[in-house]
């Protein structure tokens, strides 16, 4: 007889072969799992990969954060979240790699729960998305009137001028109004508003790779040299021509950054450990900054 799991799991796809070494993708803010679409084709064909929607986007259920009115997110709530889709799938030590919000669990969790995580990229995230009376006031701004002022705005922030209006582009703000909940928006905005991994940083012992947009409004490359500075074996990789949804824009050179890192840093069981001063970042990279 199979019984549900203890607690509720966020909507997944899983791609790949199944005896894989198994990679999580998280995805950004206002975004379906969809948002990994570029990448997941190569990725799927040596990984066992596993796509996950944020609380009250795609087809997670704001429910996942519990009964009653007044549903909030926190990315250490999120985080088990994911541990506990691991556990569903079999799944103990796991690559991760995360898009804004996204990234900020996989980096939560690489901090919190090293035994769990082989290796770890951080696309156009932060240890602290700016001020939380920011993400406060969208918050409020959702629970009263709504996605349309965010689905508006969305182009601006993630995508240069010259890439808005693709199709790729056009697709993802479109599917703003129809794949993502207010309640569920406003709930991870609440997770942004509290997030702050600046102190533990140092606690991150897995392979590291950060990736930045050079045009990224939302989180910009100091906030990446940030993460790069201060965990102990990252390396750098910042993207001309690319805004916050820098895997949409340039595909190519950020699935190749992703390849090569996984490549470089397979699991081989022991979590790693910090590697003394001085250590050369292992990721050769376009517009490298140390």
């Amino acid at each position: 007889m199979t019984h549900p799991p203890a607690t509720p799991l966020p909507h997944h796809t899983v791609d790949g072969p199944e005896d894989a070494p198994p990679l999580l993708l998280g995805p950004s803010l206002g975004v379906s799992l969809a948002v990994w679409d570029p990448q997941l084709p190569s990725l799927a064909r040596h990984h066992r990969v596993i796509r996950w929607d944020l609380p009250g986007h795609g087809g997670t259920p704001l429910g996942v954060l519990g009964d009653g009115p007044g549903a909030t997110a926190t990315v250490p709530g999120m985080a088990r979240l994911v541990l506990g889709l691991a556990d569903s799938l079999g799944i103990d030590r796991f690559a991760y790699a995360g898009i804004s919000l996204g990234g900020a669990v996989g980096a939560w969790l690489a901090a919190h729960h090293p035994e769990r995580i082989a290796s770890l990229a951080l696309i156009c995230s932060s240890a602290r998305f700016g001020e939380p009376a920011g993400w406060q006031d969208r918050a409020a701004l959702v629970r009263e009137t709504g996605l349309g002022p965010i689905a508006e705005a969305a182009a601006s922030r993630w995508f240069t001028p010259a890439f808005a209006g693709s199709p790729q582009a056009t697709a993802l703000v479109d599917a703003v109004r129809r794949s993502v909940a207010p309640a569920g928006y406003a709930a991870c905005c609440d997770a942004l508003a509290a997030f702050d991994l600046r102190a533990d940083l140092a606690r991150i012992t897995a392979p590291t790779l950060v990736v930045a947009g050079r045009a990224d409004p939302a989180t910009p490359p100091a906030h990446a040299r940030e993460l790069a500075d201060n965990i102990a074996d990252a390396g750098l990789l910042e993207l001309s021509g690319a805004a916050h949804l820098a895997n949409v824009e340039r595909p190519a050179p950020v699935l190749a950054a992703l390849l090569g890192h996984l490549t470089a840093h397979p699991d081989n069981g022991p979590v790693a450990t910090v590697p003394g001063p001085g250590a050369p970042a292992p990721y050769p990279a376009e517009g490298t900054a140390q």
